[in-house]
Formats: C-alpha cells, sequence, structure tokens
C-alpha cells in the first residue's frame, strides 16, 4: 500500500466519510496489505526472547541513540509524512519474516541466484520512504557511535518514533537486536498476511509467532493510517468468492466509491484508498469503529468483525483510544521481540544495512 506523496491528498479528505473523496486518490502514498504489517520463531520462548532485549542495551555504548534516530524521524515526517506509515510497515515485513532483525533491508547481491526479502513480490509494495528513514538514522548513529547499534533496533525505534508521530502511543523501546545474516525471497511469502486472509489463516500465522489473538486484532489497528492498492481490496467488489457480486459484508456507499476508483479491469495501478476512511491520516481507534460500520477495507480487516472470537476484542478497541494505545503497546513489544538474534554466531553488527558485513 504505498505510491507517491501526501501533498497531493485533498484537504476536504478530513471530514467524515470521505467516500466521494475516494475517487482522488490518483498516485498517493500507501503502506501495506496488512501491516499487518514476522518470521520463524526461535527456539526460545517469548519470556525468554524478551530477557535477551533490554531498555538500556545503549546506556554505556551508544546513550543517544534514541535522541539521533528521533532527530532523523521528525524530519522524515515533516519532507514526506508517508514514512510514518511506511516505517511502520517496514517493521512488520521484518519481524514477520526471519523475526525482528533487519533482514528486510538487504539488497540482492548483484548476479545473485537468490534475491533478498526486499525484492520478494509480497514487498514490491514496501515504500522507498521507510528504507530511506533507516539508511539516514543509520548514517547518523554510524557517525557517533561506529559498529555499536544494530539496523535492526534502529528500525524498531523508528516505527516507535513514526507511530507517535502520527498521533499514536509513545512507548519505551527494548534494544539488543543483532543483524541477521539471511534474506531470502523465498522465505516472504508463508510468513506475510494476505489481505484476504480468513481468521483462522490469520490466527494459525501470528499463534507462529507467539502471538496470541488480541495481538492479532491489536496489531491490525496499525492499519489506522495508510493506503492500500486496488488490488488488495478488488475481489471484495465485484465477484467475491466467485459469487459475481460485492462482498455482502461492505457498506454500499463505501462500495459505490471503491468502484468508481477501482473499476473490474483496466484500472489504474497506482490508485488507492484508505484503510480508515474516517480519519486516515492519524493513529487513532477509529479502525475499530469502522469495521462495526462495514467500513473494512480489505476482506481481512472485516474479517475481525464478522469473525466471533474476534469481535469482542474489536469493540472493546474502538471503545476506548487509551485502551487501544496501552495493548498495541504491549503487542509492539511482543512482536519486536520473534526471532531476535544474538552473537556472531547468529548475528552481526551491519555498518550498510543494505549489505552483510
Amino acid at each position: 500500500m504505498l505510491s507517491s506523496s501526501s501533498s497531493s491528498l485533498p484537504a476536504s479528505f478530513a471530514s467524515n466519510l470521505f467516500f466521494g473523496c475516494l475517487l482522488t486518490f490518483n498516485v498517493i502514498i500507501l503502506t501495506s496489505h496488512f501491516p499487518t504489517g514476522l518470521s520463524k520463531p526461535g527456539t526460545n520462548t517469548t519470556q525468554q526472547r524478551h530477557r535477551q532485549l533490554s531498555y538500556g542495551y545503549y546506556a554505556r555504548t551508544c546513550p543517544q541513540v534514541e535522541q539521533l534516530v528521533a532527530s532523523v524521524t521528525n524530519q522524515q515526517y515533516k519532507n514526506a509524512p508517508v514514512s510514518g506509515p511506511a516505517t511502520i510497515r517496514l517493521f512488520f515485513h521484518d519481524c514477520f519474516v526471519e523475526g525482528c532483525d533487519g533482514s528486510v533491508l538487504i539488497a540482492t547481491k548483484q548476479g545473485s541466484k537468490e534475491l533478498a526479502e526486499r525484492d520478494a513480490v509480497d514487498n514490491k509494495d514496501l515504500r522507498a520512504e521507510g528504507f530511506e528513514t533507516v539508511t539516514k538514522a543509520k548514517a547518523l548513529v554510524e557517525s557517533k557511535c561506529p559498529g555499536v547499534v544494530s539496523c535492526a533496533d534502529i528500525l524498531a525505534i523508528a516505527a516507535r518514533d513514526f507511530v507517535h508521530l502520527t498521533g499514536g502511543p509513545y512507548y519505551q523501546v527494548k534494544k539488543g537486536r543483532w543483524d541477521g545474516k539471511i534474506s531470502a525471497a523465498s522465505r516472504v511469502p508463508p510468513n506475510l498476511p494476505r489481505a484476504n486472509s480468513t481468521v483462522n489463516e490469520l490466527l494459525k500465522l501470528f499463534n507462529s509467532k507467539g502471538l496470541k489473538l488480541q495481538d492479532l486484532v491489536v496489531l491490525s489497528g496499525a492499519h489506522t493510517i495508510g493506503f492500500a492498492h486496488c488490488k488488495h481490496f478488488l475481489g471484495r467488489l465485484y465477484d467475491y468468492k466467485g459469487s459475481k457480486g460485492p462482498d455482502p459484508s461492505i457498506d454500499s456507499r463505501l462500495l459505490k466509491a471503491l468502484r468508481m476508483s477501482c473499476p473490474h479491469y483496466g484500472g489504474n495501478a497506482d490508485i488507492v484508498a484508505p484503510f480508515d476512511v474516517t480519519t486516515p491520516f492519524g493513529f487513532d481507534h477509529a479502525y475499530y469503529g469502522n469495521l462495526e460500520a462495514k467500513l473494512g477495507l480489505l476482506s481481512s480487516d472485516q474479517a475481525l468483525f464478522m469473525d466471533p472470537r474476534t469481535r469482542p476484542i474489536v469493540q472493546e478497541m474502538g471503545k476506548e483510544k487509551d485502551r487501544f494505545f496501552q495493548a498495541f503497546a504491549v503487542a509492539m513489544e511482543k512482536m519486536g521481540a520473534i526471532g531476535v538474534k544474538r552473537g556472531r554466531k547468529h548475528g552481526e553488527k551491519r555498518r550498510d544495512c543494505t549489505v552483510h558485513m
């Protein structure tokens, strides 16, 4: 869910349901078909993985690391607001594949027969602004603390910064991740959620990462910001599951607006629509109220309200923003501990995030 700059978006988009404004989204910003937004879980338990990380990991070696990263994320957000959802999405995609180890940042070596993660088909929509944020932050940190801070930790800190900059909670980030040595495009497809994933499929994937039912619903709330290309929800609009009709769980007004923006055939591949039609640029809890009103953009989003196992959590998160913010911070810490690499046997501290040492 990504494409150009936020400056082309109409100001009128920030009122009520914005259905008419969906038509204006040509070549705009996007972030992902699922922030949601991890990788193979390690052999350690979640509790053991958490013990590998700490809030003060760089207290002696690079105490100013968070301030250094913040100086970059603040400027990036001013210059290119799309950097926010792009970097948050990048963090999700990193953690879901191989764990939170910066492996999504590695570029494919010239002449290599195996593509790196970032060049996998499912990662083709990852926006350049997310990678640029990490590259700039890494360069600044290296100038002050050479060879100390991992790319994986910088990505985790930057994602938190952007959650806060877009209106979401500020939470402490545990650090101590090393950068992974493996980055293979072939490992991406089985480890990322799909736009049309069922709740059963999502639960199976999240459980394989050590995440639970509530984590699934709460982390999906990252879709409170960002946009998706038509291809990720086109199946809901015209021939839902071979019915030759639309998904019955979609609001009729939203359906009409999306059909005008995304024709069945021959549409502009760059057109996008917001995950959250009420407050698309602010990190809040409106995403959950939208699901109750049948305004979820993706099938995997709306499924969270339709399924009796996840509906109560959707309703709970939709009632109180502070409750969602608290739960989101906890879920992000859990996700950030997935597949953590430590030590030279399993990891490295890359000075250039795009290449192995």
